[in-house]
């Protein structure tokens, strides 16, 4: 018995230094990718503009920075975190920082005026748009929301969602999805190594209690044939 507990202690410490190394590996993996994502960062050189209370500003107002917050927070469901949202590191390196400006470039988008001009009368849907000057407001509308064959609504949805619209949500897109599996990865480490220690820790004790049964038994004598001991009456 004390032979196969310390055989299935040496077991149980090799599968423990195996998972060990694949979280000190899963580690170094995660700080490559932060180190490159940061790069990235700093080549963009984008940052969030806060005041001198620490408060987010968007054009100057901290409303501006408000109702962007709440199209990211209410509409999008996005649980910001406050730890990521530093104003002493202003650089969008983080998901909630690169959500957010995702939510700036958005609102900006959904709460424009565009300016239509038509060279000539247009008729749709029986009702007659005259030449001239028209301002239209995007009102919150996203690409598929407007009404393509519209004259005023199809040209403005080209004006309002244009190809950089896009790029630059798409760009900050892959930004939040690296930020966010970096941090999964981080705790996937952590769980590889946490869990390669309880097994190393647990294959050492096996073998420690393995060993300990041989210096723990101590021969007792026994009679073969003991004498009944006398009844007393």
């Amino acid at each position: 018995m004390a032979d196969r507990l310390r055989k299935l202690g040496i077991v149980m410490a090799v599968i423990g230094v195996i998972f060990a190394g694949g979280g000190i590996y899963a580690f170094t993996q995660v700080q490559a990718g932060e180190a490159s994502l940061q790069a990235f960062s700093e080549a963009q050189n984008v940052t969030l503009t806060y005041n001198e209370d620490g408060e987010l500003v968007d054009r100057g107002t901290t409303e501006g920075a408000d109702a962007i917050m709440s199209l990211l927070v209410d509409d999008w469901q996005y649980p910001v975190k406050d730890s990521e949202m530093d104003p002493n590191d202003p650089l969008v390196n983080t998901a909630s920082e690169y959500m957010y400006q995702m939510a700036t470039v958005s609102y900006h988008t959904l709460h424009g005026t565009q300016t239509i001009v038509l060279e000539e009368p247009v008729e749709y849907n029986g009702e007659t748009f005259d030449a001239g000057t028209y301002e239209f407001e995007v009102d919150g509308r996203y690409w598929t929301d407007f009404d393509r064959l519209h004259p005023i609504e199809g040209p403005a949805r080209g004006l309002a969602w244009t190809g950089t619209a896009h790029a630059l949500i798409a760009e900050l897109g892959v930004g939040t999805v690296t930020a966010s599996t970096l941090q999964l990865g981080l705790g996937v480490a952590g769980m590889l190594f946490g869990v390669g220690l309880t097994f190393l820790l647990l294959g050492a004790g096996l073998f420690w209690v393995g060993r300990g049964k041989e210096d723990d038994v101590k021969p007792v004598m026994v009679e073969k044939d003991p004498k009944p001991e006398p009844a007393i009456v």
